[in-house]
């Protein structure tokens, strides 16, 4: 029986040309060796499996050729060349630095470049996994390193470039390798699929190459390992997904479809089903982000490019990303986001996920709120409209600008179809993702919602910072009429104008995270309303440490407290408390 060779081995590349997808790499060192600019020294980086130690053993073969091609490629034929392809070159050696790390090992490699070649040119030093060397091995290095013999050329060989002493790459010709693109890697497989006399599928090879993430011998190990398990010498694209266990496109594409039409029931399902085949729950959510990710891509055609998957997979992406909005997208990643950094973290993992997925099913209920008559949900529930008439802070007071409420009644979800009740804003608008949390105890009233008309802003009118001054401030007591403190304290400051750009100093970080999401539309909406100019924006900064009030008195520190937590004054008076001077 024939001794089997994996195809790693097998179809190692043998000539520059050969090699796949380093171009960059290869066409410098032809034209280093046709031009006789050779260094010293020459280190090889870039992850595992991408022709590191393959381009050294051609370089090392092709230096030594008796008899070079017009394209500076090794003959195969000379005494060198045939040498070195029976493994009995006495010019090159190879040395393992995971193994040999000591300074004894570095010495007796010193100690031999003192002999010039027997024949040939050039001795050449391979040293792999140069990075595992000691510290004490690379000083000892060093020297030879610097000033070789003109005979003597190492190459070194490294996956850790970052592990290697500057030293060492000051005195060296650094190139750097790219992972292989699925393109190429496909191409390769197929090459050696027909050599073999093997029919596979172009989707089967290119998920092989996009399970490998850039490494060509992990590519063709997983070749190996799917031809051995297919029966009739044929990759089909189904086996390979099962043997290598890669959830499918499928299943992401069938949950986005769930996701946008708000069928919660049908996404839980779905994730079950995924947890059942064996998959991981971090890994589904990291997929499915992967998956919003294309989806964006698809967004401009410049970047579809940027898509490595076929082409049938590719009109998926493109039909799917037509019908999901910007917003959804932009909402589901940061969602998703948030739950993959917190997965980790989560006593129950499952029901993590599950919540993530709740909330990315009401996005669309959410972000259409302040700007559509009508939302059709699916198993949460469903959103109805009445009240088309909308009363504005102008009309109403702050107060009471809030008597109608948007309710989403529960619907088949078991206990996450609680109702919740959004107030209406003070600009007409509804209550965004921040307060969603706040649900009402009465489930079995009917679902109502205020109808919202958008203002139309003719003209923009100029303004003062006195007249702006007032809608803020009404803002802000909208804010804290709704107990809404955390939101108070930020916007309850002066501000200063600059044309018709509000410039807000906050005290940190986090102010500032809360500013730039719901919240700032939620203020920008009310005074380019109330003020009747489209071009007010908002540009928030973060005090530095002399701007900050100094706090000394007792009376000082109640006011700085009670200006952030409002309850803490009907606690002074309800209790006839006071506090020492």
């Amino acid at each position: 029986m024939e001794n089997f060779v994996v195809s790693a081995r097998k179809y190692r590349p043998a000539l520059f040309d050969s090699v796949v997808g380093q171009s960059h790499i290869t066409t410098t060192l032809k034209n280093a060796i046709r031009t006789n600019h050779l260094a010293q020294a020459f280190l090889f980086c870039g992850p595992r499996g991408v022709g590191k130690t393959t381009c050294a053993r051609i370089l090392a073969k092709t230096i030594n050729c008796q008899n070079l091609t017009h394209e500076a490629e090794a003959c195969g034929e000379c005494d060198s060349c045939k040498s070195f392809q029976n493994n009995a070159s006495f010019n090159i050696h190879e040395l393992d630095a995971a193994s040999n790390n000591s300074v004894d090992d570095i010495r007796n490699l010193i100690d031999q470049v003192r002999y010039p070649p027997q024949s040939g040119k050039y001795k050449i030093y391979i040293i792999d996994e140069v990075h595992m060397l000691s510290t004490s091995a690379f000083n000892a290095f060093l020297k030879t390193l610097e000033e070789p013999p003109a005979y003597a050329i190492f190459i070194l060989a490294t996956t850790e470039k970052h592990k290697i002493l500057p030293t060492i790459l000051s005195r060296c010709q650094i190139f750097d390798f790219n992972r292989i693109q699925i393109a190429d890697m496909t191409q390769h497989l197929a090459f050696i699929a027909a050599k073999e006399g093997i029919f596979a599928e172009l989707d089967a090879l290119e998920l092989i190459a996009q399970k490998a993430d850039g490494g060509l011998r992990d590519a063709l190990s997983m070749f190996d390992l799917n031809v051995t398990f297919s029966k009739d010498n044929t990759l089909h694209y189904a086996e390979v997904l099962e043997n290598l266990h890669i959830l499918d496109y499928d299943y992401y594409f069938r949950m986005t479809e769930a996701l946008m039409a708000s069928k919660v029931a049908e996404a839980y399902l779905l994730f079950d089903e995924i947890l059942k085949k064996g998959f991981d729950g971090h890994q589904f959510i990291v997929g499915l982000l992967e998956h919003f990710r294309n989806l964006l891509v698809c967004k401009d055609p410049s970047t579809i490019k940027l898509l490595q998957v076929s082409e049938s997979v590719q009109q998926k992406y493109l039909q799917q990303s037509a019908e999901a909005s910007f917003s959804f997208l932009a909402s589901a990643l940061s969602l998703g986001a948030q739950c993959d950094l917190t997965y980790k973290a989560a006593k129950n993992q499952k029901l993590h996920i599950e919540i993530c997925l709740l909330k990315m099913a009401n996005i669309a209920h959410v972000i259409n709120l302040a700007s559509l008559p009508a939302v059709e949900g699916g198993g949460v529930g469903k959103l109805q409209v009445e009240n088309t008439k909308v009363t504005t802070p102008a009309e109403t007071p702050v107060a009471t600008a809030v008597a109608n409420t948007t309710t989403v009644s529960g619907g088949n979800t078991g206990s996450a179809a609680t109702g919740m009740s959004i107030p209406k804003t003070p600009i007409g608008g509804l209550k965004t993702t921040a307060n969603l949390g706040k649900s009402t105890t009465n489930t079995a009233q009917q679902p109502t919602v205020a109808r919202v008309e958008e203002p139309v802003i003719t003209q923009n009118k100029p303004f003062t910072h006195d007249q702006l001054k007032v809608k803020w401030d009404a803002f802000v007591k909208w804010l804290e009429s709704r107990e809404r403190f955390s939101e108070y304290v930020i916007l309850n400051r002066d501000f200063s104008l600059k044309g018709t750009t509000i410039l807000l100093a906050v005290d940190n970080e986090i102010q500032v995270e809360l500013l730039t999401t719901a919240l700032r539309t939620e203020v920008l909406t009310h005074l380019r309303r109330e003020m009747q100019n489209a071009t007010i924006h908002l540009e928030v900064s973060i005090l530095k440490e002399d701007e900050k009030p100094m706090i000394y008195t007792q009376a000082e520190k109640f006011k700085f407290l009670a200006n952030k937590n409002p309850a803490l004054n009907d606690l002074r008076n309800a209790f006839g408390l006071d506090y020492d001077y």
